[in-house]
């Protein structure tokens, strides 16, 4: 198997169940896909960090606001694998719960990853709704 590949089933699966569970109210396991190691960061959609703890704290407060996640899908636009490094490029629709209220979105997201001892672990994330 590739490393694309490897990446790739990676992704789609340990990526879009820890995804799925952050939009439900679990952010648990995102922070268990996160690199432990400096630097890592986020600019996001709802909230912004610039180092672990920073990180940790935003998706403490976010995962607060979403339940009742009923559908999640990562559609993958563009991604590379580049020796121990990797990113992806791609929407991330969602149906859950902001606040109590149903509501359907789409993000636009691009990461980047680390090969780490245990596996992939994602280093930075830039993510804006566009509806």
């Amino acid at each position: 198997m590739s490393d694309r590949e490897d990446f790739l089933i990676w992704l789609q699966s340990e990526f879009v169940r820890a995804e799925r569970a952050m939009f439900d109210g679990d952010d648990g396991p995102r922070r268990a896909l996160w690199s432990v190691e400096e630097p890592v960061s986020v600019l996001g959609a709802w909230r912004n960090a610039s180092n672990r703890a920073e990180l940790v704290e935003a998706f403490e407060e976010l995962s607060t606001s979403f339940s009742n996640c009923t559908d999640y899908a990562f559609d993958l636009i563009a991604f590379d694998v580049l020796g121990e490094a990797a990113y992806t490029v791609g929407y991330e629709r969602a149906a859950a719960s902001i606040d109590g209220e149903p509501r359907t979105f789409t993000l636009r997201a691009t990461q980047v990853y680390r090969r780490e001892p245990g596996g992939w672990r994602v280093v930075h994330r830039h993510a804006d709704r566009i509806g």
